[in-house]
């Protein structure tokens, strides 16, 4: 049985730091080295920052998956922002509401393997990434 996740909560820059490093230890455990620890803290800090700068507070957990034999991390951040009116427009490069590149949503699904994003206004949003161990 997989141990519980691990959670943070993200309210501001200092938990975005600490999501990221906690994140690379459980992608240490699961066997991932080098540049994937690089590629999957980096999407964790996508992920989060978007938590602070648009919905002020919310929580990452981070935990180990396994299927079909292969082992990974699952992350999953949860807040009650609120939310994002047209998922497709958010999801494309260069595309921000706020003062950024534009690169979060669009940058953190292309550095992880699976990625789902669940949002409805008014409600906040749930983005589930994984990245498999090859």
């Amino acid at each position: 049985m997989a141990p519980d996740p691990t959670r943070v909560v993200i309210a501001r820059d200092g938990d975005i730091v600490e999501a990221r490093q906690k994140g690379r230890d459980i992608a240490r455990e699961v066997g991932f080295v080098g540049t994937d620890l690089t590629i999957i803290a980096t999407a964790i800090s996508e992920i989060a920052r978007n938590i602070v700068v648009y919905a002020q507070r919310g929580e990452i957990s981070l935990s180990v998956a396994e299927r079909n034999g292969k082992r990974g991390i699952v992350v999953v951040a949860r807040d009650e922002g609120p939310g994002i009116p047209d998922i497709e427009r958010a999801m494309r490069d260069g595309y921000s509401t706020g003062n950024s590149l534009g690169l979060g949503l669009p940058g953190a699904k292309r550095l992880m393997d699976d990625f789902e994003i669940v949002s409805a206004v008014g409600q906040g949003t749930t983005v589930t990434m994984r990245k498999w161990k090859p």
